[in-house]
């Protein structure tokens, strides 16, 4: 870092991160593919929880939530990695870049608190049930939920500061997919020891307390299925929690790491397939997991689809 010049960047330019041209188009259409998937993927379920009045429970409330912002989520990276794709590259400004670190950090911290939250409402339901409605009012819920956006603008507003007062080198050239915080650390020159630190803490009260918070949640309701004498009823009970426990695997696993083992030296290959495995597979795979595990969801699929059904009977 020594030996590079300080400059003022007003662009960064991102290079096209497959090495094989011949790959271009066929990793566009996939990923366009992944994208329309999300969006009709999330939107269904968002319209699906508010249309079906047995889908009106804290757990689909915060689940329309994590679909809502899943969309927003995928929609911060995908267009541009489309664009990388079709262009072989993209010039972005300076005030742009910054502007998607600070949406994409903003969601994803959003989506951590979420999960936390359904960790938290799942925990109430198996350990609590008696007082499960007591517990989980509409005004708690919202509250849970208001939290969460209030938590991941505060974490957005201060990583954005820290990573954009860094100095920057000659070199303004990334090889991501998008305005992420390693690629853009590893442009920087000087001392950046006071922005990386404040980066880390903040970190700190997002991935490793949402974890704490689900951790617990799960320690508490895993002795609560294994009090259960019967296992029918442990494995109807684990059921309940399976959607939210594959979602939670998915989502922290690919976060872990590439944001707490990104200083251990991982290869640049492996951080394009964990960016696009939490920006862009995960988004898309929520609404699979949460549809196909619940007999809600199903149930309201299939009443939707009777209905289409009728619909197109009675214009015929």
């Amino acid at each position: 870092m020594a030996g590079k010049n300080h400059t003022i960047l007003t662009e960064f330019f991102f290079i096209t991160f497959t090495e094989h041209p011949e790959l271009g188009l066929p990793l566009f259409l996939f990923f366009l593919g992944l994208y329309v998937i999300t969006l009709l993927g999330n939107s269904g379920m968002v319209i699906l929880i508010c249309t079906d009045s047995r889908l009106s429970t804290p757990m689909y409330f915060f689940l329309s939530h994590l679909a809502s912002v899943d969309i927003c989520y995928s929609s911060v990276t995908t267009p541009q990695v489309l664009a990388i794709l079709h262009g072989q590259g993209l010039v972005v400004s300076y005030e742009r870049c910054a502007a998607q670190f600070f949406f994409f950090t903003f969601l994803s911290a959003i989506d951590c608190y979420l999960l936390a939250a359904m960790a938290y409402d799942r925990y109430v339901a198996v350990c609590q049930p008696l007082l499960y409605v007591t517990i989980m009012t509409k005004k708690t819920c919202v509250a849970l939920v208001t939290a969460a956006y209030a938590a991941g603008l505060s974490a957005a507003v201060i990583r954005t500061t820290a990573a954009f007062t860094l100095s920057f080198c000659d070199d303004n050239q990334i090889d991501f997919v998008f305005c992420d915080l390693p690629p853009l650390l590893k442009l920087t020159c000087g001392d950046s020891y006071t922005q990386e630190m404040v980066i880390i803490v903040f970190a700190i009260f997002v991935i490793p307390l949402c974890m704490v918070v689900i951790l617990v949640s799960y320690l508490f309701i895993i002795g609560a299925i294994l009090s259960i004498p019967s296992v029918g009823g442990r494995v109807k009970t684990f059921s309940t929690c399976a959607s939210h426990l594959v979602a939670v695997s998915l989502f922290f696993g690919t976060l872990i790491f590439m944001y707490l083992r990104w200083n251990e030296g991982n290869s640049l290959q492996e951080e394009r397939i964990v960016s696009v495995m939490y920006t862009m597979v995960i988004p898309m795979l929520n609404p699979l997991i949460y549809s196909l595990r619940n007999k809600e969801v199903k149930e309201a699929i299939r009443k939707v689809l009777r209905r289409t059904k009728v619909f197109r009977s009675d214009i015929g």
